[in-house]
């Protein structure tokens, strides 16, 4: 609540302190991926066993790992990516419920606001895989999506891992998205949907080599 009461002036400053700080924390990754998942996953669920696998596939390639840095399927991420050659971050979020930074973090950073965190996860990213998650996966994952539609950001790869779990949204945009000209058809060509994280991971480093040139 005491957000609510500050100053504009000083709610800007506070902002700005948020960018500066994630900005020099961040700027010494390079090339990373940024993984996105839902915080109620526990720790005997196969997709926490996938987050965990996913995250130890992509950092043991020295590629940092980047996630919400919560519970979850964050944490399963972190976990795997955490003590390989790639860096494991974290960049939590304050809420009333849910979020607490996991321990698997080589770099923690600590959000008031989300639009300052999102673009934290955008800057540093060459790409994006979605594991099953709410509300925040699928804000997190349309943001993404829109920014390569507009052009705001250079085309990446977006990887949705779980035909059964992501198929519904793909027929949904399809059948009716689609249908009212709400999008183009070559915008379902801007994120695949996978079945394991070993197929993701392929995509993403094929892409990553590519880049290299």
């Amino acid at each position: 609540m005491l957000d609510a009461k500050m100053p504009e002036a000083w709610r800007v400053l506070r902002i700005q302190s948020e960018l500066i700080d994630g900005i020099e924390r961040l700027i010494v990754l390079g090339d990373a991926v940024t993984v996105f998942g839902g915080a109620r996953f526990t720790e005997d669920s196969p997709e926490y066993q996938q987050g965990v696998r996913l995250g130890k596939l992509l950092a043991a390639e020295g590629i940092p790992v980047i996630t919400g840095g919560g519970p979850g399927l964050m944490e399963a991420c972190n976990r795997g990516a955490f003590g390989q050659p790639g860096t494991s971050v974290g960049l939590n979020i304050e809420l009333p419920f849910e979020q607490a930074a996991n321990p698997y973090q080589d770099i923690s950073l600590n959000f008031r606001y989300f639009f300052v965190r999102k673009f934290m996860f955008v800057k540093y990213a060459l790409g994006f895989v979605g594991l099953p998650g709410g509300y925040g996966t699928l804000d997190e994952l349309f943001e993404a999506l829109t920014l390569v539609q507009t052009q705001k950001v250079r085309r990446f790869p977006i990887v949705l891992v779980g035909k059964r779990y992501w198929g519904g949204l793909y027929n949904w945009l399809v059948d009716t998205v689609l249908e009212r000209d709400c999008i183009d058809v070559g915008d379902l060509d801007l994120f695949h949907i996978v079945d394991s994280v070993e197929e993701a991971s392929d995509l993403i480093l094929k892409y990553m080599q590519a880049a290299k040139g």
